[in-house]
């Protein structure tokens, strides 16, 4: 953080006519995550070698990166990957080449090793028992994350009928428009357009959708894949969320085999690691590039090493753009037109991602047991009105062990903190800079302890990782927007690679943008700019 933020008050930025040192390489890689070490295999396999990638971290990954904890290892951020679907065609080579997924009649299976062990997910319902301690929330632990009302609960009924309604609307839409995953293998269609001028929770409201259990289950699918809930998203990503993959299933649908997921003990930073190795001093971490200025015959790309302090003005052919969208809008000089237009439609969901290490197991309450991913249900007006909306849950960092007898326990808590509107996702960000540390780890507790009151006694450690601007947020307006489509497209001698081109951040969005620019540039490699 405190990189960035000396990178954006323009402090330690070098003048932009000072250097110590000049370099050339034919194309250079601006940003290290998922898209730059895509485009950085692109380039690979396109015979081209003379490249460097640079990032601000110390460590390749992005948000997909990975931590240990007394040895155990576990995520920093994003933490599973779906079986690839069939628009999902670059994703999916690449993992047949590493051997993590194969082709059965037709269809990608993933390797056991690499599939999500059983339970996958389960649900803590609250119920209106009153003989549990105080702060003691009573409840059940169910298998899934879609709340099942009791078939004698108040407005039961009513909720089974909207999930049926819901699942057939998901059919629909994904009948009629081009839902897909990557987003660039479904161009865009002006039908879609009223779907993405509307947020999801005026699309819900249009459509008489009010159960309490389906509105709290897809404002926690929005802010599970998109840092902000249904009051921020737009209906576009609402109905992506499920009519590019698997559809909506509502109780008693039989699943599809692509709800299979693909995890990690160190979540997806067991891809990038995979993805960055070979790079060798290609990699050069720990650069702070300061500006961009594409030229007529070059790009000139100035950077710093916070290490050492060595201003280099790097001299390219070819830059690949491989950050976030507002970060390239204060790189790049001048600011391409349709950056310019797209930046102030820009929003971005701050996240806390807290590995919590536990001396023993804990005791676990009526239901299924531990999963891999648990949740919380948590009251709808929670998720509205109260000041910090809940988290996500925690996923069990352990639950892909083969280890014969328990040991500690090691869980990664989610919390999106995007919030309903842009007040609150200002007010998070804010607070989530400036709170010290053990004002967050006490919140961590917090959420964890009605469900577990026997974990704060058996902590022995917690790391706590933020993240400022996590990932953008598909707002209403965002995914058609113009200026969008022509950044996925060169602007001269820059190649745009990110999942911001595809409006939301996930995986297979960021590798294809990736592999895209490094597609392009091997395509170009021998015609003259």
């Amino acid at each position: 953080m405190d990189r960035g933020h000396a990178w954006r008050d323009g402090l330690g930025k070098p003048p932009s006519s000072a250097r110590d040192q000049t370099r050339r390489v034919h194309t250079l890689i601006v940003g290290a995550g998922v898209a730059g070490l895509s485009a950085a295999r692109g380039l690979q396999q396109a015979g081209i070698d003379d490249f460097a990638v640079l990032d601000l971290e110390d460590e390749a990954g992005g948000n997909s990166r990975g931590h240990s904890i007394h040895g155990l290892p576990c995520p920093l951020g994003a933490h599973y990957l779906p079986v690839p679907g069939p628009a999902a065609v670059e994703v999916a080579q690449w993992l047949e080449e590493i051997g993590v997924i194969r082709q059965v009649q037709g269809r990608w299976q993933g390797d056991e090793r690499h599939l999500c062990h059983s339970l996958q997910e389960r649900l803590f319902v609250p119920d209106a028992r009153q003989d549990y301690p105080p702060g003691v929330q009573a409840g059940h632990w169910q298998e899934g994350i879609l709340p099942m009302p009791m078939a004698d609960s108040p407005g039961a009924a009513q909720t089974q009928a909207q999930y049926l309604r819901f699942s057939q609307e998901v059919a629909n839409a994904a009948r009629q428009w081009p839902f897909a995953m990557p987003t660039a293998h479904a161009p865009w269609h002006p039908g879609l357009d009223a779907l993405d001028r509307q947020t999801f929770a005026q699309w819900l409201d249009a459509h008489g959708f009010d159960a309490t259990a389906l509105r709290w289950y897809l404002d926690y699918a929005c802010r599970d894949d998109y840092g902000a809930g249904i009051h921020q998203v737009s209906a576009w990503a609402g109905l992506q969320y499920f009519a590019s993959r698997h559809g909506f299933d509502e109780p008693g649908a039989s699943r599809d085999p692509h709800d299979a997921v693909l995890t990690w003990s160190q979540g997806n930073a067991w891809l990038t690691q995979r993805l960055a190795q070979g790079l060798g001093d290609r990699w050069q971490a720990g650069q702070m590039a300061t500006r961009i200025r594409p030229g007529r015959h070059d790009v000139q790309v100035d950077a710093l090493d916070t290490r050492s302090g060595l201003r280099v003005r790097w001299v390219a052919a070819k830059v690949v753009v491989a950050v976030p969208l507002f970060i390239a809008a204060r790189l790049i000089d001048p600011m391409p037109p349709a950056l310019k237009a797209l930046a102030p439609s820009l929003r971005y969901a701050p996240w806390l991602v807290s590995n919590l290490w536990l001396n023993k197991p804990l005791q676990d309450r009526p239901g299924v047991p531990m999963a891999w991913d648990n949740v919380r249900q948590a009251p709808l007006e929670m998720a509205t009105n109260a000041p910090l909306e809940p988290a996500l849950g925690y996923v069990n960092a352990r639950h892909q062990s083969l280890a014969p007898t328990p040991g500690p326990m090691l869980l990664t808590h989610y919390w999106a903190l995007g919030g309903q509107n842009p007040q609150a996702l200002a007010n998070h960000r804010q607070r989530l800079a400036r709170q010290p540390w053990q004002t967050w780890a006490q919140s961590v507790l917090d959420d964890l302890s009605p469900v577990h009151p026997d974990l704060p006694g058996k902590l022995g450690r917690i790391d706590l990782m933020r993240w400022g601007h996590a990932m953008v947020i598909p707002t209403p307006g965002l995914r058609g927007h113009p200026a969008l489509a022509a950044l996925a497209q060169p602007q001269g001698r820059l190649h745009f690679a990110h999942s911001d081109l595809s409006a939301y951040s996930v995986f297979e969005e960021a590798f294809t943008r990736g592999a895209f620019a490094a597609r392009a540039i091997g395509a170009s490699k021998n015609r003259p700019v």
